[in-house]
């Protein structure tokens, strides 16, 4: 698997396990929302992977409308984690097709009126939360 598709998948993980879950504490991931993920979508690239001002923006778009329930650094306030372990089994198109359709039973809103390319941008920032000196 290569670097930025290991990174996006820890990125899906988590934001799976932040709308099922509504919460982090003492909980894991349920996989039952990454099946409902269409095979076109889940074999999805970013197109931005590993483009540094894609990830900066992706920084600053997370800020904006993530942290207030992932915090900044990905370590939730109501939500749940989003870190290496978390994140690990997604792919780059599954987060991209969570963050558009979200799951409200979850609290986890759906992002589509974000157009393509700030979603794509924050996948790409989600892929760098578990490395070194990632976090803000």
């Amino acid at each position: 698997m290569t670097r930025a598709r290991t990174r996006a998948a820890r990125c899906a993980l988590a934001l799976l396990a932040a709308a099922c879950l509504g919460g982090a504490e003492g909980r894991t991931a349920d996989r039952r929302h990454w099946v409902r993920v269409p095979l076109a979508a889940h074999l999805e690239t970013n197109p931005y992977a590993g483009q540094g001002d894609a990830v900066r923006a992706g920084r600053k778009l997370f800020a904006r409308h993530c942290a207030a329930c992932h915090a900044q650094d990905g370590g939730a306030r109501s939500a749940p984690l989003l870190d290496a372990a978390t994140l690990g089994r997604a792919t780059p198109g599954d987060l991209f097709w969570f963050l558009t359709n979200g799951d409200l039973r979850a609290g986890m809103p759906s992002w589509s009126r974000l157009p393509d390319q700030r979603r794509w941008q924050i996948v790409a920032f989600l892929g760098t939360l578990g490395e070194e000196g990632a976090r803000p």
